[in-house]
């Protein structure tokens, strides 16, 4: 569908003053998504569309430069303190997990490598092979079931409740974990297992409800929307979800150091048990008292995480699970469903396959090797590749050139190429003379995940849904990207590494063709806007509302080729804006009449200013009192005079806005 430009009703029709224009144009049309003709961004053509934006984002960045540099004249380490408050803290419970999850694929090589447990873990002489692949296993499917059963319960008990739910289930987890024992080294497997089963389930609850805190805490409570939403929601969830790469980034420094510090200083095997014990005890000891803290201060600082929700839920008069917004999601997001989930599915499938050229070119660098140091170390360097793919995501997530949508597809493509080129040069590229290429192609590969789908999945997942039923689409989605991870770890099992990197590649096209399809592009869109369409939607109306949230920049290709953008006016929707802030202000003003008269009847009476929105001037108010009372007195509204009546005790007319 072609997008055409398209200017706001004329003043003269809504009888607007210059002052009551200048007034609404900025409430309803911020100069951060409108021109000064009232031209949303994505109406503009491609020339203007760039220059607009560039401009912006320009002004943008110095203006948020010059407020770092004012902070750091107040205090200079102040900018930290803020970094620290705003983007590590939200992301604190990623951080523990990703240190904890992947420290369980680092620690398995200390534990195979000869020494104290190879006759476990690497022979299987003396334990079940079963029960030692089941620890994967029985993770994976512990973060699955947190996935599903903390979304839906965040959704219906709120966020702050799953919040302090999974900081507890880690930390139980976490207990286990280190202390964990039995009379056999399959015995103590068995435990082992456990133990990250249950450690999953608080992880997996980690995914829905960091992502719809974080997105809802940067929107703001009040009716206008705010430029921070607008301009860097991307940013906030992303600059949290990163924080699974420093956890991964501690997990491995602490393991090189604990290794060397009860292994005498040395890296190499044979291992002694007493190394091992105590380098696997401590690196889990170490998150147990962070995981601890972090319910401290989802308990007492972190109050009003629940406050969206329990907003949405009062508007629509809904006390526990919105099963309603549930059956209506799936009626008109579905298909979003399919891109959410579908798209984690394959990105968790590359993001497990990326270990595949990590084995291959070791081998080539360092025959014969069976320390696990060499290993850990270039995990590290990977680890640090990542990191940048993940702070470049955050940076340009929000971009209204780029964003959500082109960042995923590209991401997808890399990988896609990045894997079938070895694939069908397997032995080209593993062969000493080519193997920096092949170990290029490991780094990019981990790159392009990060800045791409890894990062983007964890975002729209939760973006492209409405508030009551956020959590649980974001929660399914995440579940169904760990069938991939799933799927990933079964199949490698049964195929060579040249057929692994055959089957790899067309995951990242599938990806890139659900990304086309079925992903809307929500990059630079108001995410209350988002909510105002879901009234409609919640109240049969969908065809009445004609705001940015259908426009076809916005929705995805299926979307379109379902007409669900016919319905864009921006005409109509800018006089339909002033009429539902018409309707808060008129029931403002029924409120404030209902105090005063209580006020008087001797009853107890609120504040008397509690009906004003801080967003309403005086020109606002005015040019309601003037229209309301001369258009809309007779179509069930209250006017002017009657409020004056109704304040003085004179009637109680019964009216609907």
């Amino acid at each position: 569908m072609a997008e055409t430009q398209q200017q706001p009703m004329s003043d003269q029709h809504l009888a607007l003053t210059e002052n009551e224009r200048s007034i609404f144009n900025y409430l309803i049309h911020p100069d951060d998504s409108y021109d000064t003709n009232g031209v949303y961004w994505a109406d503009m053509p491609l020339g203007k569309r760039v220059q607009f934006v560039s401009s912006y984002d320009a002004k943008e960045a110095r203006r948020e430069l010059s407020n770092i540099g004012a902070m750091a004249k107040v205090d200079p380490l102040s900018p930290i303190t803020y970094y620290f408050k705003n983007m590590v803290l939200p992301g604190a419970g990623l951080g523990l997990e990703g240190y904890v999850l992947f420290s369980i694929g680092n620690i398995t090589p200390l534990f195979t490598a000869k020494g104290a447990y190879d006759s476990c873990w690497g022979t299987y002489k003396i334990c079940n092979q079963q029960w030692v692949a089941a620890v994967q296993y029985l993770e994976i499917i512990g973060i699955i079931f947190g996935q599903v059963m903390v979304g839906i319960l965040g959704d219906w008990l709120g966020r702050r409740y799953g919040l302090i739910q999974d900081a507890a289930i880690m930390f139980f987890g976490l207990v286990l974990l280190t202390f964990a024992w039995a009379g056999t080294q399959n015995g103590w497997v068995i435990f082992y297992a456990w133990s990250l089963f249950i450690y999953g389930v608080g992880v997996g609850g980690e995914y829905p409800m960091t992502a719809t805190a974080g997105m809802e805490n940067a929107v703001g409570s009040g009716k206008i929307s705010t430029k921070e939403d607008r301009l860097h929601r991307g940013r906030k969830v992303t600059s949290a979800f990163l924080m699974q790469g420093w956890g991964q980034f501690f997990n491995q420094v602490i393991l090189i150091l604990l290794l060397l510090i009860f292994h005498h200083g040395s890296g190499n095997p044979p291992y002694s048990v007493d190394a091992v014990q105590w380098t696997y005890r401590v690196s889990f000891a170490i998150p147990a008292v962070g995981t601890l803290w972090l319910m401290y201060y989802r308990i007492y600082k972190m109050k009003a995480a629940s406050n969206q929700l329990n907003i949405a839920k009062a508007r629509n008069h809904v006390t526990g699970y919105d099963k309603e917004s549930l059956a209506l999601t799936l009626k008109y997001f579905g298909p979003r469903l399919i891109a959410t989930a579908g798209c984690w599915y394959c990105n968790d499938v590359f993001f497990y396959g990326n270990k595949l050229f990590q084995g291959q070119f070791i081998k080539v660098i360092l025959p014969g090797t069976t320390s696990v140091v060499p290993n850990w170390l270039y995990n590290l360097i990977n680890v640090g590749v990542s990191l940048v793919g993940y702070y470049l995501a955050s940076f340009l997530i929000d971009n209204k050139l780029y964003g959500r949508k082109w960042m995923q597809m590209i991401g997808f493509g890399a990988d896609f190429i990045l894997f079938v080129v070895p694939a069908f040069k397997y032995d080209f590229f593993t062969s000493k003379a080519h193997i920096t290429a092949f170990q290029a192609m490991y780094f990019l590969s981990s790159f392009f995940n990060q800045f791409g789908p890894n990062a983007v999945t964890f975002l729209v997942a939760a973006e492209v849904y409405p508030t009551p039923i956020r959590a649980t689409a974001h929660g399914f989605s995440a579940a169904v990207g760990k069938l991939g991870a799933l799927t990933a770890g079964v199949m490698y099992n049964y195929i060579t590494p040249q057929q692994r990197f055959y089957v790899v590649p067309w995951f990242g096209l599938a990806g890139m063709l659900l990304t086309v399809l079925f992903l809307p592009d929500t990059t630079g869109l108001d995410l209350k806007e988002q909510e105002r369409r879901w009234k409609y939607l919640r109240a049969g109306r969908e065809s009445e509302y004609h705001g940015v949230a259908v426009h076809p920049k916005h929705l995805s290709l299926w979307e379109r080729f379902r007409g669900v953008g016919k319905y864009y006016d921006a005409d109509l929707d800018y006089k339909q804006k002033i009429e539902e802030m018409r309707h808060d202000w008129e029931a403002g003003q029924r409120k404030h009449a209902e105090e005063v008269k209580m006020g008087r009847d001797g009853m107890m009476v609120t504040d008397s200013d509690a009906f004003e929105d801080a967003s309403y001037t005086t020109d606002v108010s005015s040019y309601f009192e003037r229209t309301s009372k001369a258009s809309l007195k007779g179509n069930g509204t209250l006017g002017v005079n009657e409020k004056r009546k109704f304040e003085e005790g004179d009637s109680s007319p019964d009216r609907s806005p």
